[in-house]
């Protein structure tokens, strides 16, 4: 085995990564943004959101879609287009960006953070039902990272209980569960178009759903109470009385942005799922390194990052995770990280008092992300074979060092 480059040996990749910019940007719809920008109409349910909030849900099987300035605030809104509030408790998962967390204490609910599964890293169904209390009013679970969470499991589970079932898709644009798309399983699908997502417009959020009154609902809430398809100035039925409604509207270039995006989002997702099956085979070979599996019956998995695990029990005594790490980047393969380092209840901009959550379970996701996570940036995936080829061969020599 050759010496690593972390002790002073050459790297396995000398020139460094060849990785595209991200997001990739596209020469045609530059020009269709200066169009726009001409046209002086820019935004209040104009043509180009409404095209793409339709053909968006469409595409992930869903009837209705309503689009948003960021997927923050479709979380939030769709917990009050469901009747969370006050009083009420919603069940989301331990390990998540904040703002999943966040959205319940927006409309005075509780979070309540739940264990993962070891192989997806999502909510554990188990978990979920484990924490149900008679407060319990919905439940938020996350296909994080590359793994679409047990939806079969989990809304049985809700439907059992009368629990409302929001569907956090941030991480899992064009994701197929058993054919069928996320966000269309829960009564309400929430995405995100935030920088570093899958698709992007910078910021940007949709909400996907079934039902006709609660896509009314969520469209007022998050047009300050306006119906469908309403002109600005023009007159239009009202909202319902008390409706605690927002401006959370997009606007018309954000939607021409996403639009080309989800016209290649098929293709651009099979080839990344190719990518990550390679890797997925070839990693596995390598003893004491697994991946994060895509989920029981994804049937297409988008990618926000490609997991891959370390087991503490095969490294040689004295190594752990982080010595992994830094050995992998001394080799050149930069943008492979520990991820989010902490729960979501201890990341540095979650302030929250104790006393507005709780905790019921964790110890799955914490040994998880304490001992055992790598996350590959997508652009591992997003670009040519010879990348993956290279992760491969470092990973070999690495390990060839520190495992046992």
């Amino acid at each position: 085995m050759s010496k690593l480059a972390i002790d002073g040996g050459n790297k396995v990749i000398a020139d460094g990564m060849n990785f595209e910019v991200w997001p990739p940007v596209c020469p045609e719809v530059a020009k269709k943004l200066c169009d726009l920008y001409m046209s002086h109409k820019w935004s209040f349910y104009c043509a180009e959101e409404l095209k793409f909030a339709e053909n968006f849900a469409k595409y992930h099987d869903a009837k209705f879609g309503t689009f948003m300035v960021n997927g923050t605030v479709t979380l939030e809104t769709a917990l009050r287009a469901l009747g969370v509030g006050p009083g009420d408790e919603v069940i989301v998962p331990s390990w998540t960006w904040m703002a999943t967390g966040m959205a319940p204490l927006y409309v005075g609910a509780t979070p309540v953070f739940v264990d993962g599964e070891k192989d997806t890293f999502c909510m554990d169904p188990a978990a979920f039902e484990a924490a149900i209390t008679p407060r319990t009013k919905a439940v938020i679970p996350v296909h994080l990272f590359g793994s679409i969470a047990d939806l079969d499991k989990i809304t049985a589970i809700a439907a059992k209980h009368g629990i409302k079932v929001i569907e956090d898709c941030a991480h899992a644009h064009g994701g197929k569960w058993n054919g069928k798309g996320v966000g269309s399983f829960g009564d309400v699908g929430s995405f995100s178009f935030q920088q570093s997502k899958i698709m992007t417009a910078g910021e940007g959020g949709l909400c996907t759903c079934n039902d006709e009154n609660l896509y009314d609902l969520i469209g007022r809430y998050s047009h300050i109470g306006y119906g469908l398809g309403s002109k600005q100035g023009k007159p239009s039925t009202p909202p319902p009385t008390d409706l605690d409604s927002r401006n959370y509207r997009g606007t018309e270039f954000q939607a021409v942005i996403l639009q080309e995006q989800l016209d290649r989002l098929e293709a651009d997702s099979k080839h990344r799922q190719d990518n990550a099956n390679y890797l997925r085979a070839e990693l596995g070979k390598i003893p004491g390194i697994s991946t994060q599996k895509p989920g029981r019956c994804a049937t297409m998995q988008n990618y926000y990052v490609f997991g891959i695990t370390v087991d503490p029990a095969m490294l040689k005594p004295g190594k752990t995770k982080a010595d992994v790490i830094a050995a992998v980047n001394a080799e050149g393969a930069t943008e492979i990280f520990a991820g989010w380092g902490e729960v979501t209840y201890r990341q540095r901009l979650w302030q929250v008092s104790p006393e507005r959550y709780r905790v019921e379970s964790f110890e799955t996701v914490a040994d998880i992300i304490y001992n055992r996570i790598m996350l590959a940036d997508i652009r591992w995936i997003n670009g040519d074979r010879s990348n993956c080829e290279k992760m491969v061969e470092v990973f070999n020599k690495v390990m060839g060092e520190y495992g046992i």
